[in-house]
């Protein structure tokens, strides 16, 4: 059975985000919430506690231990756990290891379009933001962040979002490896967001930053929450390189005390029982992303797709459909909510983000509500 083939009546019983922000005659692709079930052994391992009354504080290194056996398995990245923290949410998480490695007023690069609470945590904490662009093949500009190192701003820190959101691209090991020589040259401390890192099709390489030369000196923050979909349960994971020294003494107080006993366990048992779930998936959202090129090309050739294996997010280029605001129109009139571009970079608000993590039935939904708006 599909895993993407929760039924829209049940859907729009939830009480999540994705599913209350917006009128229920509104199809929302929106937020990074996919539409499946949870996984049989993480809803045992839950219901298991909440049945136990289990409902305390976290303890041990579950968690850590669970992740440095994922990595070994599925990227060949072999971990010293003593180098991995359980911490709360990604960007929490972010958040604090930017307070510890950089100062108030210091600069931070960011890679445009990219996910907007990169830009938001940053300059929400006193930090300054230096934009390097990807480039027009959407991957990194190594010139551009080059430029942006030995500017006038000399920024202290790099937040590097792998795979990238919402492009979709997955990072070779060559791009990280030269990002981690200019990042070394320059004095720069990078800082990986690797949420995305199990979504990505079968037959491509997801390359942890930490793995390839000079990764040592990386900081990665990640967490089983989005490929799982346990956003509900807050949890994630830092993990310092082999040549990162003091960051978890430099964390300020409780960043590490700000996961949650039932996300731990959760998260936990996603990362132990739940291994294949996730590939399974990511068969479906290949062919979401097939559907979603070919559903565009044949009704709405104007609008600009390039599929790209990680996340399951897709990446679409209005321009050329003629629109003021495209993100607004399509929720306005068709009754469909993307991600408005804008948010990611102030160049990209011809943009929209759409979430494939849905039936197949809803892509072509969605489209056809594009069609409508233009109609």
């Amino acid at each position: 059975m599909s895993l993407l083939s929760v039924s829209l009546t049940d859907l729009r019983a939830r009480q999540s985000l994705k599913w209350r922000t917006y009128p229920a005659d509104v199809l929302p692709l929106w937020v990074a919430e996919m539409d499946v079930q949870m996984h049989p052994q993480v809803l045992a391992t839950v219901t298991e506690a909440l049945a136990g009354g289990d409902t305390g504080y976290p303890h041990g290194n579950g968690y850590a231990d669970a992740f440095v056996a994922m990595a070994e398995q599925r990227w060949g990245w072999s971990l010293n756990a003593g180098k991995v923290r359980r911490a709360g949410d990604v960007m929490n998480s972010i958040q604090a290891v930017l307070a510890a490695v950089t100062a108030p007023g210091d600069a931070v690069v960011i890679t445009p379009p990219v996910y907007p609470p990169f830009r938001q945590v940053v300059s929400g904490y006193g930090r300054r933001v230096v934009e390097a662009p990807l480039g027009t093949d959407g991957r990194l500009d190594l010139a551009a962040i080059e430029a942006a190192f030995s500017g006038a701003q000399r920024p202290t820190a790099f937040l590097l979002c792998s795979p990238h959101n919402p492009t979709g691209v997955v990072h070779s090991a060559a791009e990280l490896t030269d990002l981690m020589t200019l990042a070394a040259e320059h004095n720069v401390q990078v800082v990986a967001d690797e949420i995305h890192a199990a979504l990505v099709d079968a037959g491509t390489r997801f390359v942890p930053v930490q793995s390839v030369l000079g990764g040592e000196r990386a900081i990665t923050v990640t967490s089983a929450g989005k490929a799982w979909n346990l956003a509900g349960f807050k949890a994630g994971l830092i993990i310092a390189g082999t040549q990162v020294s003091k960051l978890f003494a430099n964390l300020p107080p409780f960043a590490l005390h700000s996961a949650g006993h039932l996300a731990n366990l959760a998260h936990t048992a996603a990362l132990v029982q739940a291994q294949s779930w996730v590939d399974e998936l990511m068969v479906e959202i290949g062919a979401n992303r097939e559907l979603l090129a070919a559903e565009l090309a044949a009704k709405l050739p104007a609008a600009h797709y390039q599929p790209q294996p990680g996340t399951y997010l897709a990446w679409v280029d209005c321009t050329d459909l003629g629109l003021d605001d495209p993100a607004a129109r399509f929720l306005e009139t068709g009754r469909v909510a993307f991600s408005p571009g804008v948010g990611f970079g102030a160049e990209h608000s011809q943009w929209v983000r759409i979430n494939l993590a849905c039936a197949p039935a809803v892509i072509s939904e969605a489209v056809d509500r594009m069609v409508a708006t233009l109609a």
